[in-house]
């Protein structure tokens, strides 16, 4: 019997990575961070950061004071990023989930936002980082939005690194947000395709995750760029996120570094 010859869709495959995508060899030996060639590295790495309330517990402190123990490891965390070349580092920090914790937690994440925001902004612009926020940012308090904004303008000029912190952010949240952009620019159904709807995302104009890394030791997403990253490489960690530093780094990024990304192909 005669096959039918075989055609492919025309916007197949994704187009998400194909600047740089590159599989990394299979590897007998254990290289060090320093001695895997920059091709097989991330670009852009993005972390779900779990764990702040469990490690306050596990010392016998209130659940609020994990999360100051967790605004300084991202201080580590991004410095570290930064001398290794990332170009993009993405850190789910409030989910659009987490209005349904108490007030005073609530509260006190924006509080630690701002004041993280202020107290970085001049080392951030420094380093040539530009600050970018992804969510709905325009629900969250208006002093905190200041505190945004002043950021966003200060460190606009940054060309070393892009640092995108996911606050008030949902996935499904953004992918109706694009939608809503989408329909409201008038496009007919044939006019939409794969690049008409990341451009219409937040992170519009950013390669996507080839690296999304999770703390605390759950093996799930939860509802984090879930459009982005189709095709990310995931590493899942038991390290609560106050006691992820360098070293936790680096070993997520080798373990990146050892995969073989195919693509389908």
């Amino acid at each position: 019997m005669t096959r039918t010859p075989l055609v492919r869709p025309i916007d197949a495959p994704p187009t998400a990575h194909e600047p740089g995508a590159v599989e990394a060899p299979e590897r007998t030996a254990g290289p060090t961070l320093d001695e895997t060639p920059a091709s097989e590295l991330p670009r852009h790495v993005a972390i779900i950061m779990d764990g702040n309330r469990r490690w306050a517990r596990a010392r016998g402190l209130p659940e609020l004071e994990g999360h100051p123990a967790g605004v300084e490891a991202i201080r580590g965390v991004l410095r570290h990023a930064r001398r290794r070349g990332l170009r993009v580092l993405t850190l789910y920090a409030f989910s659009r989930e987490n209005w349904a914790r108490s007030d005073d937690e609530v509260v006190a994440l924006f509080g630690l936002l701002e004041a993280a925001i202020r107290s970085e902004t001049d080392e951030l612009r420094a380093q040539g980082v530009r600050v970018r926020m992804i969510g709905r940012t325009d629900e969250l308090p208006p002093e905190t939005r200041a505190s945004i904004e002043d950021a966003l303008d200060a460190t606009a000029g940054g060309t070393e690194m892009l640092l995108n912190i996911a606050f008030n952010y949902a996935g499904r949240t953004e992918l109706v947000d694009a939608v809503r952009r989408i329909v409201a620019a008038g496009l007919r159904p044939d006019e939409v395709d794969e690049a008409t709807i990341a451009a219409a995302l937040y992170t519009a104009g950013t390669p996507d995750p080839d690296l999304v890394i999770r703390t605390g030791g759950e093996q799930r997403l939860s509802n984090f760029l879930i459009w982005q990253s189709a095709y990310a490489e995931l590493v899942t960690t038991e390290t609560l996120w106050p006691d992820f530093g360098p070293e936790a780094l680096d070993a997520a990024v080798l373990e990146f570094a050892s995969r073989q990304r195919r693509f389908g192909r």
